[in-house]
């Protein structure tokens, strides 16, 4: 350690604070939360009151529109920070944000750094319900946040024309292209699934910071019930990231020199030793297939060569979860074993799924995780879309042996094969079924059946049908494989 590079980044709290009002009256906004979880990094560290930062960067809020969170924070926390950040959207950011931190700590832009997210979305929807009106803070006007992150499109004009953009819509086709892919039933598939969020489950139950900590079965994961009614099929309620919580975390970072001028004991540091970032093909409608995902694989194979590392040096993983089929295709691109540890908090199911920040909390996991294991790394993929944009971070308690290495390998990605999109009139006729779903109404009806498909020349068209001999069609048995025909509005029919 009498060696280490004063630049070298280094993660020396981390904070995570639930909220359970049981009211809107007596339930904080979401930058209270933030304000909690900040102060609590900053205790982890062995600090007294507000974090030393030149930087506080927030990841983007859903719950409530402050203008500049960051600069309500600050006041709040009685900082005077010379930069104040908000993220793009997405479920990379967090990761995202530790790596170009880590970068710009590592380049002397900066010596310390509060990373923070929250979100207030059950208190947001309670005070709908109720007609409750929100009077939370506003950050002025003439103090805009410094933006970080791209925003990448990820909805096709062709997907928003059959009215498929949300995610509850796109992961069960993944599903049912890794079902088919691995030759099993759908019955056999649903108990796969089902041992698998029972097992995620089992770890949230262990969670001190999880939302949900009851253990379910695999029988009670996917037994149908009016609190855990089917949503995209085959996915019950339980499968689907859970946004409806009010929850925050945040990150203390700083140089090792800036640490060692806090006096931050050196058994709470914890290294980020390699970064990487990127995106597969930005619209789901151009991908090769919807049983890969090969940008996880190259983000996922370069971050671990920057760290020196591969995947079996890795103690601890979290992969991640906002549906089943994400953890089988992150799995499947990392080559970790489907039955092996690959969350550290329990999942957006059931630790929470706070809209873009649940990766900040599985990071504040696995720094306090790593701490009780010295001299083990772990391993995080976070995820933005449509397993569409990732970020990766390796992460460890001895000090690295080069500085933070970062990369962005999307050159490669881009060069990729894709598939060309057909619509109207060239995709009307034959077709066979690629991936499909049957979206349910609240009270459990069918309502909705959406299909990717496959022209026999190789092109790929969606098709999309309401009517109720579809939706039950598509409800019995494998559909993966079977001839259908497209309308040129996009309908689907069933030969």
């Amino acid at each position: 350690m009498a060696a280490l590079d004063e630049r070298t980044p280094v993660i020396v709290g981390v904070g995570q604070h639930l909220q359970r009002a049981t009211s809107v009256a007596d339930a904080a906004e979401p930058v209270v939360l933030m304000e909690a979880a900040a102060l609590a990094a900053a205790a982890d560290a062995g600090l007294t009151g507000p974090p030393p930062v030149d930087s506080i960067r927030v990841v983007s809020t859903l719950s409530w529109r402050y203008g500049n969170p960051a600069w309500v924070l600050a006041d709040r926390l009685g900082i005077t920070a010379r930069q104040l950040v908000l993220t793009a959207a997405g479920g990379n950011l967090p990761q995202l944000l530790v790596n170009r931190t880590a970068l710009d700590i590592a380049a002397g832009r900066l010596d310390a750094a509060l990373l923070v997210g929250g979100e207030a979305w059950r208190t947001r929807m309670r005070a709908r319900k109720e007609g409750a009106v929100l009077k939370w803070s506003k950050a002025p006007d003439d103090a805009p946040p410094t933006p970080l992150g791209g925003e990448l499109d990820m909805t096709h004009p062709a997907e928003a024309e059959r009215g498929v953009y949300l995610p509850v819509q796109i992961y069960p086709l993944f599903e049912t292209s890794l079902r088919a892919a691995a030759g099993r039933s759908p019955e056999d598939h649903l108990e796969h699934i089902s041992g698998l969020w029972s097992r995620f489950s089992a770890v949230a139950a262990a969670n001190p910071f999880a939302w949900s900590r009851r253990a379910l079965t695999p029988e009670e994961v996917r037994k149908v019930t009016p609190s855990n009614r089917l949503v995209g099929a085959p996915y019950r309620k339980c499968m689907n990231s859970n946004n409806d919580v009010d929850m925050a975390a945040a990150v203390l970072m700083c140089s090792a020199a800036t640490a060692d001028r806090l006096v931050v004991p050196r058994d709470r540091w914890v290294f980020p030793y390699a970064g990487t970032d990127c995106h597969e093909h930005a619209y789901v409608s151009h991908r090769e297939t919807f049983a890969r995902t090969p940008a996880v694989e190259i983000g996922g194979r370069r971050v671990l060569e920057l760290a020196g590392a591969d995947i079996d040096d890795m103690a601890l993983v979290d992969l991640y979860s906002c549906f089943p089929s994400a953890v089988q295709l992150g799995a499947q691109s990392l080559g970790l074993a489907i039955d092996g540890p690959l969350t550290s908090t329990g999942g957006l199911s059931f630790a929470g799924g706070p809209w873009n920040n649940y990766v900040m909390h599985a990071i504040a996991t696995i720094v306090g995780e790593l701490r009780q294991r010295p001299g083990e790394r772990a391993l995080v993929w976070a995820n933005g879309g449509y397993v569409t944009k990732h970020s990766f971070g390796v992460y460890g308690t001895r000090p690295p042996a080069n500085r933070f290495r970062h990369d962005e390998p999307q050159t490669e990605i881009d060069a990729l094969p894709s598939r060309a999109l057909a619509g109207g009139e060239e995709a009307a006729g034959p077709a066979t079924i690629e991936a499909y779903t049957v979206m349910h109404a609240r009270d459990g009806t069918p309502e909705l059946a959406i299909s990717t498909t496959l022209l026999d020349d190789g092109r790929r068209a969606w098709g999309v049908s309401g009517d109720g001999d579809v939706t039950a069609a598509l409800l019995d048995g494998e559909w993966v494989g079977r001839r259908v025909a497209l309308t040129t509005d996009g309908r689907l029919r069933l030969s």
